[in-house]
């Protein structure tokens, strides 16, 4: 009985092992990680280019409005 148990859950170890992802699915999944971390720092990066963008804009309508203010007096 010891040696069927035995048998059977050496059997088992390797029916478990042999389920596992294997060094293909490791890479994609690593792949995956990796293009998601690219992705999102292209997206931060757009956002901080848009960010500086809009309060240059904000800085050059400030300015005409002072212009403008000041050659109403």
């Amino acid at each position: 009985m010891k040696k069927v148990l035995s048998t059977l859950l050496v059997a088992g170890m390797f029916a478990v092992v042999a389920c596992g992802p294997s060094a293909e699915e490791k890479a994609a999944t690593e792949k995956a990680v990796q293009d998601s971390i690219a992705t999102a720092e292209q997206a931060a990066k757009a956002a901080a280019e848009q960010a500086s963008m809009q309060d240059s804009m904000n800085t050059v309508v400030d300015s005409t409005a002072a212009v403008v203010d000041s050659l109403k007096k």
